[in-house]
C-alpha cells in the first residue's frame, strides 16, 4: 500500500492519479489532480465515486491543498471546499476533518499530510481485508445451513475496489469467498440512473473472473419470491448511530423484498460510514438531489464502438433524480464490519465503535 491503492494512487510526481470512472466500462483512462480545484470536481462529477474512495480522495486532497497555502489558517478554507463537494458520503466529511485535527499543530504541512493521508489509507485497505473475511464466512455458513454447494448473492451500486480500497465493501466477502474456493454467482443491479452496478460492478467482477449476471433494478424481487438469491450484500454511503442505512437509491426496496422473503440482508461498512450524530437516519441522513439529465440520458458504446450519450425521455418532461435512499435498522440482517458482524441496533453499535 503506502500511497498505492487500486482505484487510486500517488504518482511518481506525487500528485493524486485515479481511475476516471465516468470512462469504464468502455475504457480505462486516469486522471492526475493537482490542484484543491481538481480533486473537488473529481468527486462533484462523480470521477471518483463510493463513499470509501470519496474518502480516500479528500484525505489526499489535503495534502494536495497543502501544496497550495501558507498556513493551517489558509488550508481551512481549501478544507472546506473538498468537504462540502459531495453530501452524503459521511467518509468524505470524516477523512477532512481528521486531516485536519491531525494537521492542526503541524510545522511542516506538506510531508504531514502526505504521511497522514496514507497512514488514514492504509488503515482503510486493512479494514477491508477484515470485512472480506467476516462477509465470507457468512457466506460459508449460509451454504452449510442450506446444504449447498454454490451461492446466489445480490448485490446493488458498487461497492467493490473502485468504491472502497483496497478490496471494497460488499464486494470483498465475494472475492474472498472465490479465493476460498467457493463456487459464488452474483445478480448485478444496473442501479439506474447512473448504472454502476451495470458499469462498474460487472467489470470489476469480469476482472476478477467471478461468475454474474446483470439484471434491471426490478428484477431481485422476483429473484427471490423463486429462491434464486441466497443473501443481499450492500455497501453503504452512512449509517446512522440506530443502524439505519443510506446507501443508493434502490437499496431500500431490496431490503423490504429480502424482508419479505426471509433472504439475509447484510450491509459492509468500513467504521468511518457510521455517523454517530445522527440517530434517526430516515429523518436526518441528508439526501443527495443530483441532475434530472441523468434520469433523462444515457450513456453507452453505440455499433461502431463510439461512446454516445443518448435522451430515453421525452425532451420536455421533467425527471427527478434523488442520489440514495435509507433502509431502516428493522430490515438489516447485520452490519459487515473490520471489527466483525454487528447488529443494527445503537446500543450494540456504540458499545463497539463510538
Amino acid at each position: 500500500m503506502q500511497g498505492k491503492y487500486r482505484a487510486l494512487w500517488l504518482n511518481d510526481d506525487n500528485f493524486l492519479e485515479v481511475i476516471d470512472q465516468t470512462k469504464l466500462p468502455f475504457s480505462y483512462e486516469t486522471k492526475v489532480l493537482k490542484k484543491t480545484d481538481e480533486i473537488v470536481e473529481a468527486i462533484k462529477d462523480m470521477t471518483v465515486r463510493g463513499a470509501g474512495v470519496i474518502g480516500s480522495v479528500a484525505a489526499f486532497g489535503i495534502y494536495i491543498a497543502c501544496m497550495e497555502v501558507k498556513g493551517y489558517d489558509e488550508l481551512r478554507e481549501k478544507a472546506l471546499l473538498i468537504r462540502e463537494s459531495r453530501p452524503t458520503a459521511v467518509n468524505l466529511m470524516w477523512a477532512v476533518d481528521k486531516m485536519m485535527e491531525l494537521l492542526k499543530d503541524s510545522s511542516d504541512l506538506v510531508a504531514d499530510a502526505k504521511k497522514y493521508a496514507i497512514e488514514l489509507n492504509d488503515e482503510e485497505a486493512l479494514e477491508s481485508q477484515n470485512i472480506a473475511k467476516f462477509g465470507a464466512d457468512i457466506i460459508e455458513d449460509i451454504l452449510k445451513k442450506k446444504n449447498k454447494k454454490s451461492i446466489n448473492i445480490l448485490t446493488h451500486c458498487n461497492a467493490g475496489w473502485l468504491a472502497v480500497i483496497d478490496e471494497g465493501t460488499a464486494l470483498a466477502p465475494i472475492y474472498e469467498a472465490k479465493k476460498r474456493g467457493i463456487d459464488v454467482h452474483v445478480w448485478v443491479d444496473e442501479t439506474r440512473p447512473r448504472n454502476q452496478g451495470a458499469s462498474l460492478t460487472a467489470w470489476e467482477l469480469t476482472q476478477s473472473g467471478v461468475n454474474h449476471t446483470i439484471i434491471a433494478d426490478n428484477t431481485g424481487g422476483h429473484l427471490m419470491q423463486h429462491g434464486m438469491v441466497d443473501m443481499v450484500i450492500t455497501g453503504a454511503d452512512r449509517v446512522s448511530a440506530n443502524g439505519d442505512v443510506a446507501n443508493k437509491i434502490g437499496t431500500y426496496l431490496k431490503a423490504l423484498a429480502a424482508f419479505d422473503n426471509d433472504v439475509p440482508f447484510y450491509v459492509a461498512i468500513p467504521a468511518s460510514t457510521f455517523d454517530f450524530d445522527i440517530i434517526d437516519g430516515v429523518k436526518e441522513i441528508p439526501i443527495e438531489l443530483r441532475s434530472e439529465d441523468e434520469v433523462k440520458y444515457m450513456r453507452g458504446e453505440d455499433a461502431d464502438g463510439v461512446v454516445r450519450e443518448v435522451l430515453i425521455t421525452p425532451k420536455d418532461s421533467p425527471a427527478i433524480n434523488y442520489g440514495f435512499d435509507v433502509t431502516p435498522a428493522r430490515l438489516i440482517t447485520g452490519l459487515i464490519t473490520d471489527k466483525g458482524i454487528c447488529k443494527a441496533d445503537y446500543e450494540e453499535i456504540m458499545k463497539r465503535f463510538n
